[in-house]
């Protein structure tokens, strides 16, 4: 159940908006923060409710883009671009050694809960393909080594990688 304060921020949200549904991507956001990182089903049905929206059409719009997340998800959360630039530059490859190397499937998260491997269409960093997102953070022009150096720095502590 979303607290009062998400339901307060949600409710200011509907109101700095021409329509509910405008704010709805915003509004999800809120409650995908306050269920830790996604998205159950009772989560939608509130945001729908406190939005007046149909809770068909919240689900939908939770289910198209891919920052929501409709199951829980480690608390880092890796997104590799696939489409087509960075395809060409060897995505597919490190998405296949990123699997490896964490031992998940694309859309799992691994046993500890630190990380879920995911596929997006376009991270929007054509010209420094391959890219990937981890959490907030943007990785370009990777290669296999940037990929260790960078899971590395993120497992002992030692932040972002450069």
């Amino acid at each position: 159940m979303l607290s009062e304060k998400a339901r307060q921020e949600i409710r200011t949200l509907c109101q700095q908006y021409p329509s509910h549904q405008s704010g709805l991507l915003a509004a999800l956001y809120v409650a995908q923060q306050e269920y830790g990182g996604w998205l159950p089903p009772e989560a939608l049905d509130e945001v729908a409710t406190l939005m007046g929206l149909p809770a068909t059409y919240v689900a939908s719009a939770a289910s198209f883009y891919t920052m929501f997340h409709r199951k829980p998800v480690g608390h880092h959360r890796i997104e590799v671009c696939t489409n087509i630039s960075c395809s060409l530059l060897g995505a597919d490859h490190l998405l296949a050694y990123l699997s490896r190397k964490l031992g998940i499937q694309v859309g799992e998260t691994t046993p500890d809960g630190q990380f879920t491997l995911l596929e997006v269409e376009c991270l929007g960093s054509c010209g420094t393909a391959p890219v990937i997102k981890i959490d907030d953070q943007y990785y370009e022009n990777l290669t296999e080594e940037k990929v260790d150096h960078i899971l590395d720095r993120i497992t002992t502590g030692k932040g972002r990688a450069s």
